[in-house]
């Protein structure tokens, strides 16, 4: 099913904001146990004597629920084709447990293919907020996103 938008519907500038999601203690030590065992991520006494004073949630976790926010628009659904990557990747302040982030999209740039009419890049800048509006993420990522057949508009 296609309901999100296509590259031809989006511009240079739309924003999208996300719902937010609520982290625990118990799902930022499961992530981290499995993708990022590091000792603030996993252990809390060894976190309390870090240099974050405690425990933390893993950047590529912020990182995997700013992109599952962002999923969950549906600005995505049917028409995300792929990725070609991330670039300029900040963890700009932790997030603990208790945490709530939220997400801002933006579209930086959109570059129909020369060679495959039916796709193009879209460039999205994501940038995540704390439930007291603190940045704590931002990054740039490549999408392939489909184009609508032509003769059909929006």
């Amino acid at each position: 099913m296609t309901s999100g938008k296509y590259l031809d519907d989006l511009l240079v500038g739309d924003t999208f904001e996300t719902g937010g999601i609520t982290l625990t203690e118990g799902g930022i030590v499961d992530f981290a146990l499995v993708h990022d065992p590091q000792p603030f991520h996993v252990d809390k006494v060894a976190a309390a004597k870090s240099i974050f004073g405690g425990l933390i949630a893993s950047g590529f976790q912020t990182i995997a629920l700013t992109f599952r926010l962002f999923r969950d628009t549906g600005v995505l659904t049917g028409t995300n084709l792929g990725g070609h990557g991330m670039d300029e990747v900040r963890w700009l302040a932790p997030v603990r447990s208790g945490d709530t982030i939220r997400a801002r999209v933006t579209v930086e740039a959109i570059t129909p293919s020369r060679s495959k009419p039916d796709r193009g890049t879209v460039r999205f800048r994501y940038q995540s907020y704390n439930q007291d509006d603190v940045e704590v993420l931002s990054l740039t990522m490549d999408h392939v996103m489909a184009r609508r057949k032509a003769g059909k508009s929006a």
